[in-house]
């Protein structure tokens, strides 16, 4: 592996590495940038000069332990990915050997004997793992105390908790915590401007979601208010339901985009929908087949029939792919450029580990879309992705807002597994609505209803744009929309029971049951309100929250938080239509 193949970040972490030649060596690099490279190119260069005799890389997942192999037979290093606990032997003909921590967890002395028995380099793939449970760190470091040299690597946001992950170096911060140091570090932002990763443009949906608790009583939240944790998570839940309307709407926006993707310059381009659990992976399958007519594939657990099924959908051009789990992190599929985020776990490391499937470059000019739930924690995720994140000791590793991992724990249960309970609430249903794009932590658009021209404008994007092409073309699909509101006045709110006449002549209801005129002169007759004019009154307003969004900087859920202070009532998706002609009138007035 000549070092004029190897990129501009992998060539200056070599030369320190090579220049220090440390026992302990952590390198983060965001996913996508090519730790794996890196990796076996510091191999080869310690099995040529002999300062090891043999290679011991630990990864997450049995998927990844092929993987690793694979790309170390390339570079002509031989490595038993199949190597078990039981021989504890494998061929003198193999550099090493590929295992998982939890292969090291159970058995730490027999991979221990074999650290000693001859000079190794330990590779540990996304060392976090060995932080994840206290008996894979303590294993790992019964193991791997001995080897010669090791090398650490990362590619996501560490959590911070109490929980010291071995073999990582820790310096106070000043704050009265450790932080972990990495000695090489490559981080989303410097490898979008070295092209090195995709633009990952997010497109996030709202709507109003409807529940039934377990005493009978109903409920609604729109996604993306203020809302207590345990409303937003079953606001969240109810619009991940594949019986819903969220779902449904959003895959459809999904595959229009993977469409426009594939004929505008990435043939091959594919899609990911991430799922919460196996039930709703097959369900969304299901809804996929009805959309385009083809079966996707479908990979529901960590086997190796799973493994054949993502390898050959990633050397295939079929379009979707709908997994559980398996392809949070690690996996390498570079075709994937649409994401469909829908699943409840919310930590800054799951959702790195999700994001960085669809970040991976192969030619200039591709870009990526995720698709999420406009969920606060998510948006915020979404916008700090060029963030860098060390592992801190002594601190929580995330606010309480009731959306913890054990949300992932119970995602990948089967519905008839022991200990899965059944849900203490019924969803009813939920809308879905493009509430923003989110793109370099800057937020663009105003709300729009699933399948309007709007919709369709962030929809169209060219499938071959650089970074700074993506960031125009938003400006100018924002400003086209800001243009078409500012071209026909939204309804004023008038008093009950009046029509409130536009700029194009028609006129709506606010309340009270008079007429809603529409622009062609025909009346349609309401009765105290209809749904449809509180749905038009409900788009108004989160239009013109949007607007003074973009006016003032701050959040759609912040915003309509003010308004209900100022105005009172409930939240927007179970206030009257008095009420939030109120809220109308005092954003106006603002």
């Amino acid at each position: 592996m000549p070092s004029d193949s190897l990129r501009a970040w992998q060539r200056r972490a070599l030369t320190k590495y090579l220049s220090t030649r440390p026992r302990d060596f952590l390198a983060v690099a965001t996913p996508g940038a090519g730790k794996t490279t890196f990796a076996l190119r510091v191999a080869a260069e310690l099995l040529a000069d002999r300062t090891v005799d043999q290679v011991t890389v630990v990864a997450p997942t049995e998927h990844l332990k092929h993987q690793w192999s694979g790309a170390a037979a390339q570079v002509g290093i031989a490595l038993d990915s199949r190597f078990s606990n039981t021989t504890g032997q494998t061929s003198s003909d193999y550099h090493g050997v590929v295992v998982t921590y939890a292969q090291v967890a159970a058995h730490p002395f027999r991979h221990r004997v074999r650290t000693e028995n001859r000079r190794t380099l330990v590779i540990l793939d996304e060392i976090h793992h060995a932080g994840d449970a206290k008996t894979w760190g303590e294993a790992a470091e019964e193991a791997f105390a001995d080897a010669t040299r090791r090398l650490a690597l990362t590619g996501t946001p560490f959590r911070s908790d109490d929980s010291a992950i071995p073999f990582v170096r820790y310096e106070p911060d000043g704050e009265g915590a450790l932080r972990s140091r990495a000695d090489h570090a490559y981080g989303y932002a410097d490898a979008l401007a070295d092209g090195v990763v995709r633009p990952v443009v997010f497109l996030a949906y709202s709507g109003e979601a409807r529940w039934r608790d377990s005493a009978g009583e109903e409920f609604s939240a729109r996604l993306g208010e203020p809302l207590t944790p345990e409303q937003t998570s079953r606001a969240w839940r109810t619009a991940l339901d594949p019986n819903g309307d969220w779902i449904p709407a959003v895959l459809r926006a999904a595959d229009t985009r993977l469409a426009q993707l594939r004929s505008s310059g990435i043939p091959d381009a594919g899609g990911l929908v991430i799922a919460s659990d196996q039930a709703a992976a097959r369900a969304y399958a299901e809804l996929l087949t009805a959309l385009t007519g083809q079966t996707p594939a479908l990979v529901l657990s960590d086997d190796p029939g799973s493994s054949a099924r993502i390898a050959e959908f990633g050397s295939g051009t079929a379009p979707w792919l709908v997994a559980v789990r398996m392809v949070s992190e690690g996996v390498d599929v570079p075709r994937l450029a649409v994401g469909v985020y829908a699943t409840s776990a919310a930590t800054p490391l799951y959702f790195a580990q999700a994001i960085g499937r669809f970040v991976r470059a192969r030619r200039p000019g591709e870009t990526a879309s995720v698709f999420l739930p406009s969920v606060p924690v998510l948006l915020d995720l979404a916008s700090q992705l060029e963030r860098q994140r060390d592992h801190v000791l002594g601190k929580p590793h995330r606010q309480s807002d009731g959306l913890d991992d054990q949300l992932l724990v119970q995602a990948n249960r089967q519905q008839d597994e022991p200990g899965a309970e059944e849900p203490a609430y019924v969803a009813l249903g939920a809308d879905a609505e493009l509430d923003q794009v989110i793109y370099d932590g800057a937020s663009f658009g105003t709300a729009t209803i699933a399948g309007s021209d709007e919709e369709a404008d962030y929809l169209g994007l060219p499938g071959l744009l650089d970074a700074d092409q993506v960031r125009l073309l938003l400006r100018e699909r924002q400003a086209r929309q800001l243009d078409r509101a500012a071209g026909v006045d939204a309804t004023v709110a008038q008093p009950a029971g009046s029509a409130a006449v536009t700029s194009g002549g028609s006129a709506a209801v606010t309340s009270g049951g008079s007429a809603a005129v529409t622009s062609g002169g025909s009346a349609a007759a309401t009765s105290g309100g209809s749904a449809a004019v509180l749905g038009e009154l409900r788009r108004e307003l989160n239009s013109l929250v949007a607007l003074h969004h973009h006016r003032t900087g701050k959040p759609h859920g912040v915003i309509h938080g003010e308004l209900r202070r100022q105005c009172g009532g409930p939240p927007t998706a179970i206030a009257s239509a008095e009420q939030i002609s109120a809220r109308i009138a005092a954003l106006r007035s603002w």
